[in-house]
């Protein structure tokens, strides 16, 4: 029987339907195949903030390969995710759509708006590689709740994953690795590339946990910054009490994150106090497994050096989303604020690319990955993925309709933390964010506040730029097909159970209500 939340689901995905009928029939067409199609190197890590590593300007975590990679290619200075949550991100960069018409809305065992897996692996950009003629791979933490598919050789981590001696999915069948999460999937990955066939170009997904929560890094890492103290982020005791009613009811501080190490943290000490110790233990760790990540990143740049493939192995470093590294005094991501949507983006293929370029001026999004290695392939795009490629943009041939801003959506709630839905525009100055439950509003120059402190909302001064972008963002909402979802408005905006987009309910939290207006 086919429901009212059915229906409206299926008339929301019509993105979806639409690549996996293509999918399950050929490949898309492809404008040119041989020898000389380029392997692809995606790797990806989860919760990567832009602000961590070497390349982006930190000056006490040094990341030299990450670095190397970056130098020898382009470093997009403006990369974004438009859904910043593990899941629903890491379906977008495998399929080119915005997650509402991919349907993996949330990070639950279940993850969609009615607990049904839809995730068409036939609709994925390693899969129609394989169909062209790839060897495909995947490598690491997967976390898309459906077993990979499709691919010629695959070894992931169960669920999250954990830091030491990791279980593995390979091929379907659970084993152990031995040692560090990070080490494992390093070497695994390079096992791909030396067992490749030689008969055909390879692709491969290198997907790292690090630097995802718990934070345990190998032994040889566990004393890097020690002795340092690291300034935090210049708004770290920002005052949140001015913020939306949905920010001061969201779980997101770090002087109220969980005690993961015990180190003499009280709950009764002063919020301060205990904000800065929480920072220091908790970005410590997150450098030290970023350490790791760094060193096995390495390890396959120079095994491609080795192996004479670097020339024409197109190399993509990113993340999952970004991450709040005491920012607002906030760990975390979810929101649309800047650290938690931008991401570190690397691009290395020296066949087409030259090296040590910046790009400072082009908006790439997640949504984007899928038709740009389709492109890379000789593929032709599929017409209903909301991405675009960036192949041109790279090799100095910029389109001259590239996009000036893009459209975020967020939607898991009640889950972890405890934030509420929003949607929300971003062009090169301004943003405009809706609380969507609560109907409030955020609204930010960048140019002139880029730490986003200033909510020039409702303020009559910038009252016909409002009202501008309120019109882009409905305008963006009907080009990639995004209505209000399934279950989208209870009766009691209260109700924290209402059905749609949070996690079942035995996972869900008990979250705070909003604060009187």
């Amino acid at each position: 029987m086919t429901t009212p939340h059915r229906r409206r689901l299926l008339q929301g995905m019509t993105g979806m339907a639409a690549l996996a009928a293509a999918g399950c029939a050929t490949a898309p067409a492809a404008r040119g195949a041989g020898r000389d199609r380029p392997n692809i190197i995606f790797i990806m890590t989860d919760d990567h903030a832009q602000s961590a590593m070497s390349a982006y300007g930190n000056r006490i975590l040094r990341t030299p390969n990450l670095d190397r990679l970056g130098a020898d290619g382009v470093r997009f200075e403006n990369a974004f995710v438009t859904n910043s949550l593990c899941l629903p991100s890491r379906a977008t960069y495998l399929t080119g759509l915005y997650s509402h018409a991919h349907g993996m809305v949330t990070n639950g065992a279940e993850s969609n708006f009615n607990n049904e897996p839809l995730l068409n692996h036939d609709a994925t950009w390693p899969v129609m590689l394989r169909k062209a003629g790839y060897h495909t791979g995947v490598v690491g933490k997967w976390h898309v709740n459906t077993p990979p598919r499709g691919y010629d050789y695959s070894a992931v981590l169960p669920g999250q994953g954990q830091y030491f001696d990791p279980p593995m999915d390979v091929n379907g069948v659970r084993t152990r690795g031995r040692g560090h999460t990070d080490d494992v999937i390093g070497e695994t990955a390079m096992s791909f590339v030396r067992d490749r066939p030689r008969d055909r170009p390879f692709a491969l997904l290198f997907q790292f946990k690090a630097p995802h929560r718990g934070w345990e890094p190998a032994e040889r890492f566990r004393t890097a910054f020690a002795d340092v103290d690291i300034p935090p982020p210049p708004t770290f005791m920002e005052d949140i009490a001015d913020r939306p009613r949905a920010i001061r009811a969201a779980d997101l501080l770090i002087a109220d994150m969980p005690d993961y190490r015990s180190r003499g943290v009280r709950a009764d000490m002063p919020v301060e106090e205990r904000a800065r110790l929480n920072y220091q233990h908790f970005i410590k760790d997150y450098y030290r497994v970023l350490l790791g990540v760094d060193e096995n990143v390495g390890r396959m740049l120079d095994l491609l050096d080795a192996e004479g493939l670097s020339e024409n192995t197109v190399v993509v470093y990113t993340t999952d989303n970004g991450m709040f590294l005491g920012d607002h005094g906030m760990f975390d991501k979810r929101l649309m604020y800047e650290q938690s949507i931008k991401v570190p983006f690397l691009v290395r293929h020296p066949a087409s690319i030259a090296s040590g370029q910046v790009n400072t001026d082009q908006m790439v999004l997640n949504v984007d990955v899928a038709p740009t290695f389709l492109d890379y392939a000789g593929l032709d795009r599929d017409p209903h993925m909301h991405g675009r490629s960036w192949k041109d943009v790279v090799a100095g041939q910029v389109p001259a309709d590239w996009r000036q801003d893009f459209l975020y959506q967020y939607f898991e709630f009640p889950a972890a933390h405890c934030v509420r839905p929003h949607r929300g525009v971003r062009d090169r100055r301004w943003k405009l964010i809706h609380w969507e439950l609560a109907d409030e509003w955020e609204l930010y120059d960048l140019q002139s506040d880029p730490n986003e402190q200033t909510n020039l909302a409702g303020r009559p001064g910038y009252a016909a730029e409002e009202a501008r972008l309120k019109e882009r963002l409905e305008k963006l909402r009907q080009e990639v097909g995004d209505g209000d979802l399934p279950g989208y408005a209870p009766a009691d905006p209260e109700d924290m159970r209402f059905g749609g987009y949070g996690l079942p309910n035995e996972e869900a939290p008990t979250c705070r209500p909003l604060p009187p207006a």
